[in-house]
């Protein structure tokens, strides 16, 4: 019998953003009032187009084993059949956040 790995996808808070991204794991940490996330999923990046927000966050858990969240900055956890993409959304507004500006900044005449 072939056991198939679970997926989860995990929002908490993060420096006034809302991180979404997707793990194998999610358990309650032995450290009182902490969440344990492990497992963390990233696209392979085999492709021509490369997700700045995705790359952005593979960075900044790179080399992270297990993650320790504190369970207050948990706002949902889902299991999912399929992995999507991870994203960071503004806190208030819930729109994507770009790692960096679309535009040029204008000028101030």
């Amino acid at each position: 019998m072939v056991s198939e790995k679970q997926l989860f996808r995990i929002a908490f808070h993060n420096n006034g953003k809302v991180y979404e991204l997707f793990c194998e794991s999610v358990v309650s940490s032995n450290l009182w009032g902490f969440i344990e996330v492990s497992g963390l999923v990233f696209g392979e990046g085999e492709g021509m187009v490369i997700d700045p927000t995705e790359e952005r966050m593979r960075d900044e858990f790179e080399g992270v084993e297990t993650l320790h969240l504190p369970m207050h900055s948990i706002v949902r956890v889902e299991q999912v059949a399929k992995k999507g993409q991870a994203v960071i959304r503004d806190r208030e507004s819930g729109e994507k956040v770009t790692p960096f500006p679309i535009s040029p900044p204008r000028s101030r005449n």
